[in-house]
């Protein structure tokens, strides 16, 4: 495969060019790290996923066909995976992630968009090889995961970035500049809400149904790490985020966004403690409907983190979803939006002397607005100007790959592993409480009883709930043979 202008591997073209000249040339891998490469270099980058968002990931990454797309790996290319195909035409395609990368050994790097399940094996996989790795929020499918990722990629010295795009949203940089300046004061309470879940949750798993799995699709592959189940419709390509074997509910799915914010200008680091409520249907009177293999419909979460220089003070994060929101704080007209456009989406950080209200921080515009109690105001802009797609966050790993492991680009990425393990951790703490909240047993009276429903003390380090040992099932999950990690 060409890979420079000449008859030249990109790999020699150093130490070819070295060796026909008297002047001494630095190797590149002492300049920029391993896995470093010239500017001028184009990157082979493969997609695993590569329709619906992983048809924008491969495309953003290809940085207007400035890189070089060599692969397209994806379960069923009979679906929206089409148009990457048509797309990139040179490039081969395969159904299995693993087959890619042990046959292509030539790939620099490859963009994760499946999933939630099938994230934290894929990368490992990738990493393990040495290849640079961007994969769609959220990082992983549980803590240990995330963990175990955070430390790969500091061993493998890859370059690593998180699909949460609106991380690099310059317009952060005003919130950032209202939390640094002192001008809320000391900072103990954030509230977070979303309308997600806007797919199916909180009922009955589908019965499962082979006559009806379309012909291209690998179900086997789809399952990935997921125990063995018969084809079951409704999961495959959006539904799935319902149930805990493959998703991870209304948090996975923009909680990296919503919680980025807080945990990002606040520097929040591991969490103390968790506690939740959920929503509950009733299908018969008194008989509450009971779903523990998928996400509840509605959840409220709370959780407990220590002061930091930016706080001043310990602080309560509050999560709620399925439409639940907070309440509209006196100090924002009654009649103005909290968060994003009806108050769907949003983002409140309560200081002594004022409040910070901002949107969704995906690719919506972050309408970051600072409300005083003395009445000033200052308001970021209503409509963002985004001269590249989702804020340049592909191309900006894609370019700190180029330059290498430690690179000012690498070190300047806002969602490396670095940050995205420990803020992902964040985002899984609050469905390890739910798991942990829908726990029931027989008790001596041959009632069922919830007996999880507690505060759960967490120790960030150890990676362990310290007053329930039952919840601690939540923070990894089996694996199906092949898929370890």
């Amino acid at each position: 495969m060409k890979k420079t202008t000449n008859s030249q591997s990109r790999r020699n073209f150093v130490k070819n060019t070295a060796l026909a000249s008297s002047i001494f040339i630095v190797p590149r891998h002492v300049l920029g790290g391993p896995g470093f490469l010239a500017p001028s270099d184009r990157l082979n980058i493969a997609a695993i996923g590569a329709g619906g968002k992983g048809a924008s990931d491969i495309a953003n990454a290809s940085v207007n066909g400035r890189e070089n797309v060599v692969a397209l790996c994806d379960v069923d290319f009979s679906g929206s995976a089409k148009q990457s195909v048509e797309r990139f035409p040179k490039a081969k395609l395969f159904n299995d992630y693993r087959e890619m990368l042990d046959s292509m050994k030539d790939i620099d790097a490859v963009t994760i968009s499946t999933p939630d399940h099938v994230h934290g094996p894929a990368a490992a996989y990738a990493m393990q090889r040495g290849k640079h790795v961007y994969v769609q929020k959220p990082m992983t499918h549980n803590i240990r995961e995330a963990r175990m990722l955070t430390q790969m990629a500091r061993d493998k010295k890859v370059v690593t970035q998180m699909g949460n795009q609106g991380a690099s949203n310059p317009l952060l940089g005003m919130v950032q500049k209202w939390v640094d300046s002192g001008a809320l004061g000391r900072i103990t309470k954030v509230e977070i809400w979303t309308n997600r879940p806007v797919w199916p949750q909180g009922n009955a798993m589908p019965e499962p149904d082979p006559s009806s799995k379309p012909n291209d699709l690998n179900w086997d592959l789809w399952l990935g790490p997921a125990p063995m189940r018969p084809y079951t419709p409704n999961l495959h390509p959006f539904n799935w985020r319902g149930w805990w074997d493959y998703g991870t509910g209304a948090l996975g799915d923009v909680g990296c966004h919503l919680i980025d914010i807080p945990y990002r200008t606040l520097k929040l680091g591991y969490p103390t403690a968790a506690e939740c409520s959920v929503g509950t249907v009733f299908s018969q009177m008194w008989n509450p409907d009971y779903h523990p293999e998928g996400c509840p419909p509605s959840s409220f979460i709370t959780l407990n983190y220590e002061a930091t220089d930016k706080t001043a003070a310990p602080l309560t994060m509050t999560w709620s979803d399925g439409g639940i929101r907070p309440s509209h704080p006196e100090i924002i007209p009654a009649d103005s939006d909290i968060g994003g456009p009806g108050s769907q989406n949003g983002v409140l950080i309560h200081g002594e002397h004022g409040v910070i209200s901002t949107n969704i921080n995906d690719s919506s515009p972050l309408t970051p607005k600072l409300y005083m109690n003395s009445g000033a105001t200052e308001f970021g802009p209503e409509v963002e100007d985004m001269p590249e797609p989702e804020y340049g966050h592909q191309r900006k790993w894609v370019d700190a790959c180029k330059a290498g492991f430690g690179s000012e680009q690498h070190q300047d990425l806002t969602s490396s592993f670095d940050y995205a393990g420990p803020m992902t951790e964040t985002v899984l703490m609050g469905n390890l409480a739910i798991r942990s909240y829908m726990l029931r047993k027989q008790n001596e009276k041959g009632n069922m009883e919830f007996y999880g429903r507690k505060k759960l003390l967490w120790d960030g380090e150890n990676m362990e709930i310290t007053n329930f040992e039952d919840a601690n099932q939540y923070v990894t999950r089996t694996y199906r043979e092949g898929w370890e990690m």
